[in-house]
C-alpha cells in the first residue's frame, strides 16, 4: 500500500445518519403486515416473548414511534467515520469542556448499539452539569462494533474480541490518545477484557459490568454468595441460552429472519435476560418503564438495527467470538493475563451477580469493586447516572498522572 492509500484508509471522516423517508414508510408497511402467531399457552416468558407484549410494541412501533429524533439526537454530536483493518468503524467522539479530563472508550454489546450509551455522554463528559466534579470528566469515544449500526460489515471470518480489541487501540491511537481507559458491559466486556490481556500502548485500566470469564472458567462455590451466582449461571444455560447458541452457531439461519421481518428483529432482541426482558415488558404493555428503558429509548435501539440491516453481522460476531473455531482456538492457547489495573461494577439485575472473589481470581489487578443497589444488564442504559458515578470512582486512580492533550 502506497503512502497516499494508506492515508486516504486511516482518514477519520466526519458522518451524519440520513435515512430516507422511504425506508420509514417500508418500516410501518412490514409493521402492519405482520402474521402473528397464537398466544403461548403459558403465563410468562418460558416459552418465549410474549404475544401482549410483541403487539404492543409493534402497535407503538407502526403508530406513535418516531425515528427522526433519534436520528436529530445522534447527529446533534460529533459522528465519524474512519477504516481500521479493511472495515468502516463509526463512533461517537465527544470531548469534555472541562482541561485534563480523561479520555474513556466504551463499547456497547449485543442486542445494543451506541444508542444504549447516548444518555451516559453528558454525566461523563461534564460532571458539573450532573452534580459533579469538574476533574471527573472525560473525553469520549463510543464506537460501534463492527457489523453494527453504522460501522461496516467485516467481509471475512475473524473479527472476535481480541481483533476488535486491537483496531480499538489502532482507533484511539488515531486519535492522538497516548493515555486512555476502556470500559464495556456484555459483547463490550469481552472487547474491553481483551484489551486488558493486549495491553496496548497508552491503555491504563479497564472496567467491565460484566464477568465474561465466569463463562469459560470454573468458578468457586465456597460462600453463599458464590452458590448463588453459580445458580444463577446455571439457570441462564439452561432457560436463556438459546440466542446464544444460535447467534454463536447459526448466525445465518436466525439472520434471514431478522432481515425481513422487524418484528422477528424485535422479538430475538427483545429475548435476552430475565430481568431486561421483563423490564422491556412493563414499559411497553404497563407503559412503567425501568429508569431509562422507556419505549422510545427501546425502539431506537431496534429501528437502528433494522434501518442499517446489522441483525445478521451482529448475530456473526457470536460465531467469530465464541463459536466452534474460537473455542478451539482459546482452548489451544490460553490469553494472557489482564497486566493493566481492573474495575468491575455488579448490578443488581445482572444475568448473575458476580462476587468479588471472582473478579478477584479473573483480574488480579482489581483496583476496585463496587456493588451497587439498582441496574440491570444494559446498566449504563437503565441507569446512565449511576452508571457515570461508578465510571469516575472506578478510574479515579487513573488521574494522578496529567493524560496528554490529544493531537489536533
Amino acid at each position: 500500500m502506497t503512502t497516499v492509500e494508506q492515508q486516504t484508509s486511516s482518514a477519520i471522516r466526519p458522518f451524519r445518519a440520513d435515512f430516507p423517508e422511504e425506508r420509514l414508510t417500508e418500516l410501518r408497511r412490514r409493521l402492519t403486515a405482520t402474521r402473528w402467531p397464537s398466544r403461548e399457552l403459558v403465563t410468562d416468558r418460558s416459552q418465549g416473548v410474549q404475544l401482549a407484549t410483541m403487539q404492543e410494541l409493534c402497535r407503538y412501533w407502526a403508530t406513535e414511534y418516531d425515528w427522526r429524533r433519534c436520528e436529530a439526537r445522534l447527529n446533534a454530536l460529533p459522528q465519524f467515520m474512519t477504516e481500521i483493518d479493511g472495515v468502516d468503524i463509526h463512533f461517537l467522539h465527544v470531548k469534555s469542556p472541562h482541561p485534563d479530563a480523561l479520555p474513556l472508550i466504551m463499547t456497547h454489546g449485543w442486542p445494543g448499539s451506541v444508542v444504549e450509551l447516548l444518555d451516559t455522554v453528558g454525566p461523563l463528559t461534564d460532571p458539573t452539569a450532573y452534580g459533579g466534579r469538574a476533574e471527573d470528566a472525560f473525553d469520549l469515544v463510543l464506537p460501534s462494533l463492527p457489523g453494527y449500526g453504522f460501522s461496516g460489515e467485516p467481509t471475512e471470518p475473524g473479527w472476535n474480541v481480541f481483533r476488535t480489541a486491537q483496531a480499538w487501540a489502532e482507533l484511539m491511537r488515531r486519535l492522538g490518545y497516548t493515555g486512555y481507559v476502556a470500559q464495556g458491559g456484555d459483547v463490550g466486556a469481552g472487547v474491553t477484557d481483551a484489551m486488558g490481556r493486549l495491553a496496548p500502548e497508552g491503555l491504563l485500566a479497564i472496567h467491565t459490568n460484566l464477568l465474561v470469564t465466569a463463562l469459560g472458567v470454573p468458578q468457586s462455590a465456597d460462600t453463599e454468595q458464590e452458590r448463588a451466582a453459580l445458580e444463577a449461571i446455571a439457570t441462564f444455560r439452561a432457560d436463556g441460552f438459546a440466542y446464544f447458541l444460535e447467534q454463536a452457531t447459526r448466525p445465518q439461519t436466525i439472520g434471514y429472519a431478522l432481515q425481513d421481518s422487524p418484528v422477528a428483529l424485535a422479538a430475538w432482541m427483545l429475548d435476552h435476560d430475565t430481568d431486561s426482558y421483563y423490564k422491556i415488558s412493563h414499559a411497553f404493555v404497563d407503559g412503567q418503564p425501568a429508569g431509562n428503558l422507556t419505549r422510545d429509548h427501546l425502539l431506537d435501539n431496534i429501528t437502528l438495527y433494522w434501518l442499517t440491516g446489522t441483525g445478521t453481522s451482529a448475530a456473526r460476531s457470536y460465531w467469530d467470538s465464541y463459536g466452534t473455531a474460537a473455542s478451539q482456538a482459546a482452548a489451544a492457547q490460553a490469553p494472557p493475563a489482564v497486566s493493566v489495573p481492573a474495575g468491575f461494577t455488579t448490578f443488581p439485575g445482572e444475568i448473575w451477580r458476580t462476587p468479588r472473589s471472582w473478579a478477584e481470581k479473573s483480574y488480579p489487578t482489581l483496583t476496585y469493586f463496587n456493588e451497587v443497589d439498582r441496574g440491570g444488564h444494559f446498566a449504563a442504559w437503565e441507569e446512565p447516572e449511576l452508571f457515570a458515578t461508578e465510571m469516575r470512582a472506578a478510574f479515579r486512580a487513573q488521574r494522578k498522572s496529567p493524560i496528554p492533550e490529544p493531537r489536533r
